[in-house]
């Protein structure tokens, strides 16, 4: 197929408002694809190149030489010109780098260049992503969008899917499974203001889980190998030995769990996120009354290492010993986690029958220190890579993850640093982000020098006052509520907004949306 015809599929998309729309045109793309050319086309439509490193960043995209007057590249021929690109290091790579971008871009006309652009800086924003592009696939391939979902979240790969779709039809979906070092998409949780509606979302008889404010890390072991993987299943095995010790610990030989990996101080209590997430977190010793205790692995693994240690809490079981679990009742999962895990390493949980002793759960998590609880349906399946009402969260408070739009230059003490943060929503309609107001507060000190360096990267347009960003990046902000506006266009500002920590493991489609702050809105108390 030529790149020129994805162009043109691209800025058709765009320029499209109607979901089923956008998904013909992408399932007509597809269908015009080689079977070689499937992995790097649907990329493509995604947004996404399928070499994750390219060593193109934003500079490397100015000065680009004119478009070409006629197309001549070729799907495969760009995917082989990015991945020969993507391989150059050594002495010279930059010149040798900058050489062969300019070599592409010159083969490129200006549709096709736009297209390249949007792929190399990654945000192509043309309202395609991963859930239209399921719809497509499932349309081009004449297969249930169910099918390709489930084989979606098991694994991980739009590519792989879309490839076996495209050339096996449903009988190679069906051969996508949970596989024991591969890691799938972690089912996620709702929000909810009270335990009480969290247990209408969830009914009862229910489970409440310890809401753990620490690394969200999904654990793979066959035999003595073992794989530690991020929310958004990233590798760090490297990074946690004393995970890796606890888990190689246990008898079983085969696992896939579900957890959280977090730092306490010496009296058992999680220390701050940022701790956590900088592995500074203090070693602790064996509990005593009142502390939170520790596997004996993982104090080993401290000694040994001399390191600080993060402690990894587990809270479900995918797979065991050759057994998939993600299709039982959470109920059975969880018997199962309690008899094939060391007890030191379970997140806390009890079983509710009513919203006193939910209430009674929560209020005990907040007083240790936790970040709040998650309510759980124990007859739900684990639902991989989906946020149902089958798990709920409650904080203590509002919270959003929201997206930074632009940062303000600071002044007096923070003078020379950029400070002030103006917040995003991001609006699943239009995939653009609506502005919900700004803040400083919360900010430390290392946190403005990290932020003034990191903004200064994602800089769009960088004013004496305000520098604009590409919105990427996802920060963690509390409220206390969110009021009428109009000041904003969204009509809704938040209150009290400050800082509780940037998002690192959470791209910005994965932010939350304005419909989110509308619930929020419309539950408030009015006066």
């Amino acid at each position: 197929m030529r790149f020129a015809e994805l162009a043109a599929t691209s800025a058709a998309v765009g320029a499209t408002g109607g979901r089923r729309a956008k998904v013909e045109l992408l399932a007509a793309a597809l269908r015009g694809l080689d079977p070689a050319e499937i992995a790097a086309g649907a990329g493509y439509l995604a947004g996404e190149l399928r070499q994750r490193q390219t060593g193109v960043g934003w500079a490397g995209l100015r000065d680009l030489p004119p478009p070409a007057a006629a197309p001549t590249l070729t799907v495969s021929g760009v995917d082989a010109a990015i991945e020969e690109i993507s391989r150059v290091g050594g002495t010279g790579s930059q010149a040798r780098r900058r050489e062969l971008v300019g070599r592409l871009f010159a083969a490129a006309t200006a549709d096709e260049q736009r297209l390249l652009v949007g792929l190399f800086r990654g945000e192509l924003r043309q309202g395609a992503q991963a859930g239209l592009l399921a719809e497509a696939v499932a349309r081009a391939a004449e297969v249930p969008v169910t099918v390709v979902r489930r084989a979606l979240l098991l694994a991980g790969d739009l590519r792989a899917v879309a490839v076996a779709a495209l050339t096996g039809g449903a009988a190679a979906l069906a051969g996508f499974g949970l596989q024991v070092g591969r890691p799938l998409a972690p089912m996620l949780a709702q929000s909810a203001p009270s335990v009480d509606e969290a247990l209408t979302a969830t009914g009862t008889p229910a489970v409440v889980d310890v809401k753990l404010d620490g690394l969200r890390i999904q654990v793979h072991r066959s035999g003595q190998d073992i794989a530690v993987f991020t929310r958004s299943l990233d590798e760090i095995t490297g990074r946690l030995p004393e995970v890796v010790a606890a888990v190689r610990a246990l008898p079983a030989r085969e696992l896939v769990l579900d957890g959280e990996a977090i730092g306490l101080d010496a009296a058992g209590r999680p220390l701050p996120f940022q701790q956590t997430s900088s592995h500074a977190a203090r070693r602790t010793t064996p509990s005593t009354t009142g502390r939170t205790p520790v596997a004996p692995a993982v104090l080993a693994a401290a000694e040994r290492a001399g390191e600080p240690v993060l402690t990894p809490y587990f809270f479900d079981l995918l797979h065991l010993d050759g057994a998939d679990l993600i299709d039982l009742p959470g109920r059975e999962r969880w018997a199962t986690l309690a008899r094939a895990v060391d007890p030191a390493l379970l997140v806390g949980r009890v079983e509710v029958d009513d919203a006193a002793q939910a209430a009674a759960a929560f209020a005990a998590a907040v007083d240790a220190g936790q970040e709040g609880v998650v309510v759980k349906d124990p007859a739900a399946p684990y639902d991989a890579g989906r946020r149902g009402a089958a798990w709920v969260k409650v904080k203590p408070r509002h919270t959003l993850d929201l997206v930074v739009l632009a940062v303000e230059w600071g002044s007096g003490r923070r003078q020379g640093w950029l400070s002030n943060l103006h917040l995003g929503a991001r609006d699943p309609g239009t995939g653009e982000f609506v502005m919900l107001g700004k803040t400083f507060k919360g900010l430390t000190d290392e946190l403005l020098r990290w932020q003034t360096e990191r903004f200064l990267a994602l800089a769009v347009e960088k004013g004496d006052w305000v520098v604009r960003v590409r919105p990427e990046q996802v920060v963690e902000i509390a409220f206390d509520g969110v009021q009428t506006s109009s000041r904003y266009p969204g009509g809704m500002a938040l209150r009290f907004a400050r800082v509780v920590r940037y998002r690192d493991d959470k791209t910005a489609a994965e932010a939350d949306t304005i419909d989110a702050v509308r619930a929020i809105h419309a539950g408030r108390v009015s006066g």
